[in-house]
């Protein structure tokens, strides 16, 4: 028998962050030794045990074939037989498929330290790039999800996905294998991924795949729009960078749908905002506290957004339909929201300016100018420059 730490634990910690929880493989053993050495079976389909004592997760080394549609459609053999090497070749990601061998069931102390890497893992770590293992990766949908929460997650440390990945995930889209997963999955990978400090990189990931069609069709349709998706996606780096909590930072996704909230012309959508969330709330199975805290943010936004106009029975009114009287906590959680919108807006026109300043130089303007009737022509050139910007986004 040898026991391997793997995955997540020794991919941090050799990028040099915290390790939240340690999983181990076990190889050459069996359901019956684990459970002789006090081990409690947890996996009915994965043969996965919980050490008595720490009650981390140890894993009997398998392998997977792929029998029908989704993320459960496997045939799983977890004969003591099976090698380290079969067992990192299901595994996803390179990076995710490194181990480390320990003393034993009992010792997870590190025999040696040595890092046993069979596909190229330690150079994509040091390359910063996500890969796939093999071409076993198609046979996941759920993958599709998981490698771009994993890029949300080390977006910050300069991470990217490696070209020929990014088109088995396309491919894996494409073909609706994402339609058999189980809403569960997919709010437990969504909601992983917004809780990091980058979160609009995972939904903005999944939107450049059209992987948003099948749960989030409200999202995927109001992100066709330019200035929404890229407002929405500033307040998510906002929300990430001060630490909102998950309610929060939904509530600022879900704004996408109000499209009064932006400078868009019409509204051609179909669904009031409010119906919007409860649909994509229903589609994908979002917990009760996410969709009520998001309805209510959208319920209140006008009044959210200029609280300082607000007259005294208009505040008398917000604090009745917040319930605020009872538990101020959530109001209190709106206003930050609200602020961190109206951050995310001001930023975004902030930029706009900024790029049109740079886009206009001394070859836009008349050659023949001299002296201070230069300055005045360049900002005269960058103000008409942003009003076009303006009117196209």
């Amino acid at each position: 028998m040898q026991v391997y730490l793997v995955g997540g634990a020794v991919r941090d910690q050799l990028l040099g962050r915290s390790i939240k929880d340690k999983d181990f493989v076990v190889v050459g053993a069996s359901a019956t030794d684990m459970l002789t050495a006090g081990f409690v079976q947890v996996g009915a389909d994965f043969p996965v045990f919980l050490h008595p004592k720490t009650h981390e997760e140890y894993a009997l080394a398998r392998t997977e074939r792929k029998q029908g549609h989704g993320y459960q459609g496997f045939s799983v053999d977890a004969s003591s037989k099976v090698t380290l090497l079969e067992d990192m070749q299901r595994r996803d990601l390179t990076v995710n498929a490194l181990a480390i061998e320990v003393t034993s069931l009992t010792d997870d102390t590190p025999i040696n330290g040595t890092v046993i890497d069979y596909y190229g893992g330690l150079d994509d770590l040091e390359n910063k790039t996500l890969r796939h293992v093999s071409a076993a990766f198609s046979e996941d949908p759920l993958r599709v999800l998981r490698v771009a929460r994993f890029y949300s997650r080390y977006y910050d440390l300069g991470f990217t996905i490696a070209d020929e990945t990014l088109e088995l995930m396309r491919e894996l889209v494409s073909s609706g294998e994402l339609a058999h997963l189980s809403r569960e999955r997919i709010w437990q990978e969504s909601s992983r991924a917004m809780m990091q400090t980058s979160p609009q990189v995972y939904w903005q990931q999944l939107y450049e795949l059209g992987a948003l069609n099948d749960y989030f069709a409200p999202l995927e349709q109001a992100w066709t729009n330019t200035s929404i998706r890229e407002t929405v996606q500033t307040a998510l780096y906002f929300a990430g960078q001060m630490q909102l909590n998950l309610s929060q930072r939904w509530a600022l996704l879900m704004n996408s749908l109000d499209s009064s909230l932006f400078d868009v012309g019409t509204d051609t959508s179909t669904d009031d905002p409010i119906k919007s969330v409860i649909k994509i709330g229903n589609n994908a199975k979002i917990p009760k506290a996410q969709t009520q805290f998001a309805k209510l943010f959208t319920q209140q936004a006008s009044k959210l957004n200029k609280i300082n106009e607000l007259t005294a029975s208009d505040r008398i009114d917000l604090i009745q339909a917040c319930s605020a009287h009872k538990d101020p906590n959530t109001l209190s959680q709106l206003l930050v929201t609200s602020n961190v919108w109206q951050l995310a807006q001001q930023h975004r026109q902030m930029m706009l300016a900024l790029n049109s300043f740079h886009a206009i130089g001394m070859d836009h303007i008349a050659p023949e100018l001299k002296g201070i009737a230069i300055g005045t022509a360049l900002r005269q050139a960058r103000i008409e420059h942003l009003q076009t910007q303006e009117q196209q986004a």
